[in-house]
Formats: structure tokens, C-alpha cells, sequence
């Protein structure tokens, strides 16, 4: 009886001891520039203690058995995505690629469904999270989607568009906003979303501005959405969804 006793708490410490651990976040790319900084920081700000692990310090293979220690998976902003990837070769030219960049977040990505890893997706983020799904990209907005809003605002900070959310969807739910300005930075954009993904946000001009699961479902959790919540500090746009990822890696984690 003594000895059942004794095994019943040293499982309870060991159990509360792996929970007062940090979560560990992993962010395809947390350094390089303040921009990339602000992911962290922002995540920070919850008051949630977390560990940030910047991966791409690390080759694909490193990062892929890296993530296997980790909470979450935050895919952060960046170049365009090549549109080889999403059949578009020929459009090469009118981007600004990262191939080496592409190919670190498509096997982390793979890794992280694998898992059921709770995924945040952050602008091109988004992006790639909808081409790896197998969705497509429009190439360039002012060439191919004329519109007059600015996606681009020429302060990374500034607000300069507003976004609907749709009444019934998650990000609703998450958030208890209908329509809200974001600060935006792209000038890619989904065009035909992943099989069983849906919108969940939308520009003025019709823009995906956010995506989700079409239906409950035991695949990863997703967060997606093209605006920067980690620079709209007083937006209920912004720490809403950094806290709701959290909360994900910490069931995650249990």
C-alpha cells in the first residue's frame, strides 16, 4: 500500500513538474529583422510562459525533429511563396522567392499535420499553409486582381483596411469581432482554397483574409489569417488569437 502510495505522488510531481515547463513555440523564421522579432514578443505578451524556437537557424531535417519537442507551430511572414508549387511556373518572374525558405516550412508543415500540432499562420503564412494543403495563389494583386484597396500599407503599423469575419465561423468566436481594420503587407493572396478549408475573413474587395476547417475535424488546429495581429497590439484582431494558439498548444501538451 505504501509503495502504490508513493508511485501516485511521484507521478503527480512528475506530471505538475512537465506542466510548469514553457511551452515550446516554434516560428519558421523569429530573427533576422524587428519584424521577425515582433512574433515572439507578441506571443509573449499573453503573460502565457512560453519558449520560442526560431527554426531557421536549423536545415529542414533538424527543424522537422526539432518541432517533434515542441507545442506549436507559428508559420510567420516573408518573401512569396515560388509558384512552382502551385503550378504557376511560368509567373516565377514576378516574385521575390526563398526557395531554401519554401522548402524548411513545406516539411515542417508536413510534420506538424502529421502530429496534430495546433498551427498559427500568419500572412505568407497563410499563404503557403493553403498551397500545401493543395490551394493556389493569386501571383500579384495589382496585376491580377485590380482593386482599390491597398493590401500594402506603407507603414507596417498602419491600419489600412477593414476585414469582415463571417458570424458563424471560429475566428468569430475567438474574437467577437464582425469587421475591424488590420495593418496588411502582401501583394499575394489565396485563389482557390485547399479542399476542406474555408473562408472565414474577408476584404472589402473580396481578398481571403482568413481561413479555418470546413468542419470539425481531429486534423491540426488552424489559425490563419493574412493581416499581422503581431503589429496590431489594440485590435481585438490581434492578442485574441495569440492567446486561443496558446491555449491550443497547451492541450496540445497535456
Amino acid at each position: 500500500m505504501l509503495k502504490l502510495l508513493l508511485f501516485i505522488m511521484t507521478t503527480i510531481v512528475l506530471s505538475q513538474s512537465v506542466l510548469s515547463e514553457p511551452l515550446r513555440i516554434a516560428i519558421s523564421k523569429a530573427s533576422g529583422s524587428d519584424s521577425y522579432l515582433l512574433y515572439g514578443e507578441w506571443l509573449k505578451s499573453t503573460g502565457i510562459d512560453i519558449e520560442i524556437v526560431d527554426m531557421i537557424n536549423y536545415s529542414p531535417d533538424e527543424a522537422a525533429r526539432l518541432l517533434g519537442t515542441c507545442q506549436g507551430l507559428v508559420l510567420s511572414g516573408g518573401s512569396d511563396v515560388h509558384p512552382g508549387r502551385y503550378g504557376k511556373e511560368a509567373d516565377t518572374t514576378r516574385c521575390q522567392i526563398n526557395p531554401e525558405r519554401d522548402t524548411l516550412e513545406f516539411q515542417l508543415i508536413d510534420k506538424a499535420l502529421q502530429m496534430k500540432m495546433p498551427i498559427l499562420a500568419i500572412c505568407r503564412g497563410m499563404q503557403i499553409l493553403n498551397v500545401a494543403l493543395g490551394g493556389t495563389l493569386i501571383v500579384d494583386i495589382p496585376q491580377d486582381y485590380p482593386s482599390n484597396i491597398s493590401h500594402q500599407c506603407n507603414d507596417k503599423f498602419q491600419i489600412c483596411h477593414e476585414v469582415d469575419i463571417l458570424p458563424n465561423s471560429k475566428l468569430y468566436k475567438i474574437t467577437g469581432v464582425l469587421r475591424d481594420g488590420v495593418t496588411s503587407s502582401h501583394h499575394q493572396a489565396v485563389e482557390y482554397l485547399a479542399l476542406g478549408l474555408v473562408p472565414n475573413a474577408l476584404a472589402q474587395d473580396g481578398i481571403v483574409e482568413g481561413f479555418e476547417w470546413l468542419e470539425d475535424t481531429d486534423k491540426s488546429p488552424i489559425i490563419a489569417v493574412q493581416w499581422h495581429p503581431e503589429r496590431m497590439s489594440n485590435s481585438k484582431l490581434s492578442l485574441p488569437l495569440a492567446t486561443e494558439f496558446l491555449n491550443l498548444a497547451k492541450q496540445y501538451k497535456k
